[in-house]
């Protein structure tokens, strides 16, 4: 059974910063690379960052690569996401999963209609 509680979102002027956190389910975190999505209102959920599950790699969408920081702790099951310089076109709800189809391995994106569990995300707001 998957479970994934994303938390950390909030409201966030232009160019401040937030830290996302995700924990996720033993079994699944100890053997799959992690990514993190999002889903602007109105929008297609996409993706946005993935890490291997060693860490070591590390895979971002251009709109984000520079801004933001993917990062896992194996020892608490948990995935992080920093976000700085936030803008308000990252105004989203934000999710985790893993790396189900084995695509990504933390070095390319992971493909958002490949899963039938989401958390329930976490909502990040930036104001203009």
């Amino acid at each position: 059974q998957v479970q994934l509680v994303e938390s950390g979102g909030g409201l966030v002027q232009a160019g401040g910063s937030l830290r996302l956190a995700c924990a996720a389910s033993g079994r699944i975190f100890k053997s799959y690379a992690m990514g993190w999505f999002r889903q602007a209102p109105g929008k297609e959920r996409e993706f946005v960052a993935a890490i291997s599950w060693s860490g070591d790699s590390t895979y971002y969408v251009d709109s984000v690569k520079g801004r933001f920081t993917i990062s896992r702790d194996n020892a608490k099951n948990t995935v992080y996401l920093y976000m700085n310089s936030l803008k308000p076109e990252d105004t989203a709800v934000y999710y985790c999963n893993y790396d189900r189809t084995r695509r990504s391995w933390g070095r390319a994106p992971m493909p958002v209609d490949s899963y039938d569990y989401w958390g329930q995300g976490t909502q990040v707001t930036v104001s203009s």
